[in-house]
């Protein structure tokens, strides 16, 4: 039996359609990652798997627990660390820690909270107030606090959000360390270089899954050739090789042109020259293996802007230009 498992999960708020027909099976032990732009629908999967909300329709276990018959069963088993976990901040870290345990009815917690204190690095700052610590430090005191009562399972919503990248690479540290006790661990993010780091990726917009695979099985449906071009400006660029013959997609990231081209036509040197010859200045360009985000963008059909790594979606590129 599959540890999460949903079949035509959907969520509708009035005419908007927040999740539409979602199935799909999660494994013990696994690393789960849901990935989209916001509004992607991916905060809504998660409260309706802890029963935080109802499903418009559709069904959806954690654990062999229905989310909505067994909510007394399912938060007993279950760690959920929400985009805006609330720790307080005028309780140090020892008292925060003590105060989630108290809600989960765990009485004997000292050992536990001297184990999450050292598996998070946290001992040194287990006296200070909650409100003098650093995002990263917060987060990590956050999970502490999920993890009290040792769940079988936990949630985390888009964890790293907001988090510096130190922090943010000591947070996936932690994650890795939980998988070897054999935690499942589901999470969102919006960030496709973590999506990368996660057994399986659920690729989302608009509340429909776009794809459900490892990282390497999606990097793997990229059909063509993907080359990276560093210029300025790098909108006139992209405009300029837009529907040139032979370039299946273009798509911007930041300061980056990517160029899905037709394998085997060896037509980059004609698109360097030519973007030269319309004063685009080159920095360099090279042939790179296929990312998760070039996979993306392809499926979503529309161009997006990657900002230090995540996805913020434009409908048109053209509007910007």
């Amino acid at each position: 039996m599959s540890v999460i498992e949903t079949t035509d999960l959907a969520k509708s708020y009035g005419k908007l359609t927040a999740v539409d027909g979602i199935s799909m099976k999660v494994e013990k032990g696994e690393l789960f990652c849901l990935v989209g732009p916001d509004g992607a629908g991916k905060s809504t999967i998660i409260r309706m798997l802890c029963g935080i909300i109802a499903p418009s329709s559709g069904t959806a276990t954690v654990l062999g627990n229905d989310t909505q018959k067994d909510k007394s069963e399912l938060v007993k088993k279950i760690g959920y660390l929400s985009q805006r976990f609330s720790l307080y901040g005028d309780l140090t870290v020892d008292e925060n820690i003590e105060f989630f345990a108290r809600i989960h009815h765990v009485r004997e917690f000292t050992a536990r909270r001297e184990e999450l204190l050292d598996f998070t690095r946290m001992k040194e700052a287990r006296s200070r107030l909650a409100d003098k610590l650093s995002g990263g430090m917060k987060q990590k005191l956050a999970l502490a606090c999920t993890l009290i009562h040792s769940p079988e399972v936990i949630f985390l919503d888009e964890p790293t959000t907001g988090v510096d990248p130190v922090s943010r690479r000591d947070f996936w540290k932690i994650l890795s360390n939980l998988l070897h006790e054999g935690i499942t661990i589901f999470m969102t993010t919006p960030y496709l270089d973590e999506a990368e780091r996660c057994t399986r990726v659920a690729m989302m917009n608009h509340g429909k899954l776009l794809d459900l695979d490892s990282p390497q099985n999606i990097r793997d449906k990229m059909r063509g050739e993907v080359y990276e071009i560093i210029c300025s400006p790098v909108r006139e660029a992209y405009l300029i090789v837009k529907g040139w013959n032979g370039v299946q997609e273009a798509q911007l990231y930041g300061d980056r042109l990517n160029l899905i081209v037709n394998p085997h036509e060896n037509i980059i040197e004609s698109v360097i020259d030519a973007l030269k010859n319309k004063g685009i200045t080159i920095s360099a360009w090279r042939k790179i293996p296929p990312r998760l985000e070039n996979v993306f963008v392809s499926m979503m059909g529309h161009q997006s802007v990657t900002v230090s790594g995540e996805l913020q979606e434009i409908s048109d590129a053209n509007k910007s230009t």
